[in-house]
């Protein structure tokens, strides 16, 4: 069965480091390559994302019911927040301009609006994280209001005692509400032009820096095969 969305927050942002990783990441991924580092890197970001959640002590994981069936958390998601009045959901699904999106923490207020929190591991707020978090907030806000849009990021340790003790202060929440909004038409055409590349062969753009930045691409590998190495007298 073909899935009802054709990009997500992840393949969003491989898209806009370079057109030829999103293209292999929609249709070939099992030519990524993962160095341990990286593999590292998810799981204390994973980690750092559960130790958040626990401050949720009875939020729902649309995950643990429905595993890879991500093509069902959107209608999972919805009947949850249709059918009770202020309830915290892990992992939500929301699905607009055919992206999917699933976000961290999603709290539902008593008016029906929605509190969302995208839970990043880095002690600063890097561009791409705000990318991330921008797509995030326009697939949702078609979805639903959205009151208040937050990244969490990790807070540097603190050299007070004191302060260690009497609050929880491993999070930094930050409020990115008006400035996710105000990228709602780029993101737009961001989403139309990848569609567009989608819709078409494997393009073939050139190895270079965008390959190391900001993330190094899984794809170098294969994008380096049939590269001709240039003799020192060429």
């Amino acid at each position: 069965m073909a899935q009802s969305y054709l990009l997500t927050k992840s393949k969003y942002i491989r898209g806009l480091q370079c057109d030829r990783a999103l293209w292999l990441d929609v249709y070939n991924p099992k030519l990524a390559r993962y160095t341990t580092e990286q593999m590292r890197r998810f799981d204390r970001g994973r980690e750092f994302e559960y130790a958040f959640k626990d401050t949720f002590p009875n939020g729902i994981d649309i995950s643990a019911e429905l595993k890879r069936n991500t093509d069902a958390y959107p209608a999972l998601t919805a009947q949850l927040l249709d059918n009770n009045g202020t309830v915290d959901l892990f992992e939500a699904g929301f699905q607009y301009d055919d992206v999917l999106v699933l976000a961290d923490v999603v709290h539902r207020r008593p008016d029906g609006s929605l509190d969302i929190y995208e839970v990043k591991s880095g002690s600063t707020l890097s561009e791409t994280y705000r990318r991330d978090a921008a797509l995030q907030h326009y697939v949702i806000s078609h979805c639903r209001p959205v009151h208040t849009f937050s990244i969490v990021h990790a807070n540097p340790p603190s050299d007070s005692a004191e302060e260690t003790a009497y609050t929880d202060n491993r999070f930094a929440i930050v409020d990115l509400t008006e400035e996710l909004a105000a990228e709602a038409d780029t993101i737009g055409r961001n989403i139309a032009i990848m569609k567009e590349i989608l819709r078409h062969g494997e393009p073939a753009t050139p190895t270079g820096k965008h390959c190391l930045e900001p993330y190094a691409c899984p794809y170098q590998h294969y994008c380096a095969q049939g590269i001709r190495q240039m003799s020192l007298f060429e």
